[in-house]
């Protein structure tokens, strides 16, 4: 590699991990009443990748792919910033800023490929306490293999019923790893949501699946066609990867948290453990559910004290009456967290998944 690219790529990693690490602090602490403090917090660094990927040069023709996916990452970063700014500036409602963040994951996208190259580029995208764990970073060195990566099914950007699988490249057939099916929230998208978990996924080995909604969110009210589809990416996923089959934990936002409920209290769910966040449910959904599935069922539940969208009372009834009703329930409430995912709390869900 020319010294010029490897010049410019040195120049515009930087600014662009930490625009990055910036709108995942913006996404993780959104909240109406506090967007202005959140927006003085995070700074300007948008500022700084600007410049730096302004001042990128003309690059040899060999490198065109390597710089197709640099620009489409910055590219996407500062177009969720923009997004954001104009919010900021009074043009625009709560909505638009949903909008641009989803810019967020298409710039982690681009960008991932690059981490078998850079390895400031392989620690991003591990869970933060994990990011110096030399054994690790040399198991994840040999990068993607034909198992291995990323890979969408019938999962592109606007199509529905699909799903999006990581698994890590460290991953030996001889060896069963635990499975993490994470649901997205109304409106979004597997694809996108498969960026929530991630960083967790690889540092702990996790296969994980994230599939999108077969309607424009999931199937909380009339026919059920996602728990169907869900159970078929589910056997997809197991006939080619060695699964544990008792460790399969069912997680998802909002929405997504909804219907881990709706499906997962079913009596023939294969899923060993439900994760909810951010959601609703209603009493009679433990009253109608299977008894026998109830019983020492480990539900493992998430919400915030600040979430509009659906109260923490909701959160809090929820936890007694699976209680009462005979599940296992673990109950965490986040006090500075509205209605947003809290990617802080995966590392915990694998432990718990894991027996710990």
């Amino acid at each position: 590699m020319s010294d010029a690219v490897v010049d410019d790529i040195m120049a515009v990693l930087p600014p662009l991990l930490n625009a990055l690490e910036a709108l995942g602090f913006f996404t993780r602490h959104l909240h109406p009443p506090v967007f202005a403090s959140v927006m003085n917090a995070i700074g300007t660094p948008d500022e700084a990748l600007q410049a730096a990927h302004a001042a990128i040069g003309d690059w040899p023709e060999q490198f065109t792919g390597l710089r197709e996916r640099l620009d489409r990452a910055c590219n996407e970063a500062l177009a969720a910033f923009a997004g954001i700014r104009e919010v900021e500036r009074g043009n625009g409602e709560l909505v638009a800023v949903f909008r641009a963040l989803r810019h967020v994951p298409r710039a982690q996208e681009a960008l991932y490929p690059l981490s078998t190259q850079f390895p400031p580029v392989s620690s991003f995208f591990l869970n933060a306490a994990n990011r110096k764990s030399d054994d690790l970073l040399a198991r994840l060195d040999a990068g993607a293999g034909e198992h291995t990566g990323i890979f969408h099914d019938h999962n592109e950007p606007g199509s529905r019923g699909g799903f999006s699988v990581y698994v890590p490249e460290y991953y030996s057939p001889e060896r069963a790893m635990p499975l993490v099916m994470a649901l997205h929230g109304g409106s979004g998208n597997g694809r996108g949501f498969l960026w929530s978990w991630l960083r967790d996924a690889r540092s702990f080995g996790a296969i994980l699946v994230a599939p999108t909604a077969a309607g424009p969110t999931w199937a909380l009210m009339g026919d059920d066609t996602d728990t169907p589809n869900l159970m078929r990416i589910l056997e997809t996923v197991r006939s080619r990867w060695t699964i544990d089959a008792s460790r399969l934990l069912l997680t998802g936002m909002s929405d997504g948290g909804t219907f881990c409920y709706v499906t997962g209290l079913d009596g023939s769910s294969p899923f060993t453990h439900l994760a909810p966040v951010s959601a609703t449910f209603h009493p009679l959904m433990a009253e109608m559910a299977d008894a026998a599935r109830l019983q020492r069922l480990p539900i493992f539940i998430t919400h915030g004290k600040l979430d509009w969208m659906f109260p923490v009372q909701t959160a809090r009834q929820t936890q007694a009456a699976l209680s009462a009703a005979g599940a296992d329930v673990t109950y965490r409430e986040i006090d500075d967290l509205s209605h947003t995912y809290p990617c802080e709390i995966n590392a915990d869900l694998v432990g718990w998944l894991n027996g710990g």
